[in-house]
């Protein structure tokens, strides 16, 4: 079946494009909240469930050991901008575990953000792994698997202990198996598994609330959602939706980004968990039918409701600064 149309993008009285997607809403006991479009084909998560990705972290005592901090934690979970603090605590994890870039398997690519991007070519220098907006995430994988006496080269492979430990975490949270024969690699390198948006919902419910982990799972996923709410700006970088978003929300929500028009999110105070993609894989309707879902669930005051609707409706100006259309939400989205 067609996905219907969440998202249109405007330009004077017309609409001049759209976007279709596909949305699962599901609260911690596995309820369906809100389903739109066809929730049933598998996707893959990619970045967006790089906060699960980094709960065999915190649970299994690595973190407390290199006695991590609010910050790198957070950066654990990011795809960052590549900015120099993003850098910078990237590095300080690996030398927690006593290594350096060199042990990154990630690859290099310049920094996603644009002044990131031009400060580094002005200064005459070229990017390294610790700008892959992965670096953080990796370097808390390395983490783990010094932490855990393995040895961390070919740490992105599917059979190492690492990932090994990752996909159990990945399965355990979602109750959704990760096989291999529904698997792709990553932009990263490592392994990414496709499974349906109800499942990735239902983690992150459980993720948003504790419901149905353990305890060690409970703990690390609300000092997870602690530090990221602390430090939103290493989930992303300057002018970026999910920083942006979350340093309006703070614990009230968690939202993360990945890539081809997925996104994930929890609400905590709610119980929800959310799971959404958009069919082309534009970054602008997945971050509008976000915000939209935040409008559409969350009690907010009119100053957050005023910022997010600024993000779930964003207006287009040209280069003159002249208003030219915008992006709006359809009612199939807004209810």
């Amino acid at each position: 079946m067609d996905n219907p149309f969440l998202v249109e993008v405007t330009r004077g009285q017309l609409v001049e494009s759209r976007h279709r997607g596909s949305i699962s809403v599901v609260d911690a006991d596995g309820a369906t909240v809100l389903s739109i479009g066809d929730v049933d084909r598998r996707v893959f998560p990619r970045s967006a469930v790089k906060a699960l990705q980094a709960l065999p972290l915190l649970e299994r005592g690595i973190a407390d050991k290199f006695d991590l901090t609010d910050e790198e934690i957070a950066l654990a979970c990011a795809s960052h901008s590549g900015e120099s603090e993003h850098v910078r605590v990237a590095g300080t994890m690996l030398a927690k575990a006593g290594r350096d870039v060199g042990c990154l398997e990630c690859g290099t690519h310049w920094p996603m953000g644009e002044s990131a991007s031009r400060a580094l070519a002005a200064e005459g220098k070229t990017p390294n792994a610790l700008h892959n907006n992965c670096s953080g995430k990796h370097a808390g994988f390395i983490c783990l698997a010094c932490g855990t006496g393995n040895d961390p080269k070919g740490y992105v492979g599917a059979d190492h202990p690492v990932q090994r430990m990752v996909r159990e975490t990945l399965e355990d949270v979602t109750g959704a198996c990760h096989s291999m024969e529904k698997s792709g690699t990553d932009g990263c390198s490592i392994p990414t598994y496709a499974i349906r948006l109800p499942s990735l919902a239902f983690g992150f419910a459980k993720f948003g609330t504790g419901a149905g982990l353990s305890g060690e799972a409970r703990a690390a996923a609300e000092r997870i959602r602690k530090a990221v709410a602390a430090h939103p700006f290493m989930v992303a970088g300057t002018g970026r939706f999910d920083t942006k978003l979350m340093e309006i929300l703070r614990e009230r929500a968690f939202v993360k980004v990945g890539a081809e028009g997925i996104y994930c999110a929890t609400f905590p105070e709610l119980g929800y968990g959310i799971a959404l993609k958009v069919d082309d894989g534009h970054v602008r309707a997945a971050e509008a039918m976000m915000a939209g879902l935040v409008l559409r669930f969350l009690p907010l005051n009119d100053q957050e409701r005023a910022a997010v609707e600024a993000l779930a409706q964003p207006v287009f100006k040209n280069w003159n600064g002249i208003e030219v259309g915008g992006i709006r939400l359809t009612p199939a989205l807004l209810g």
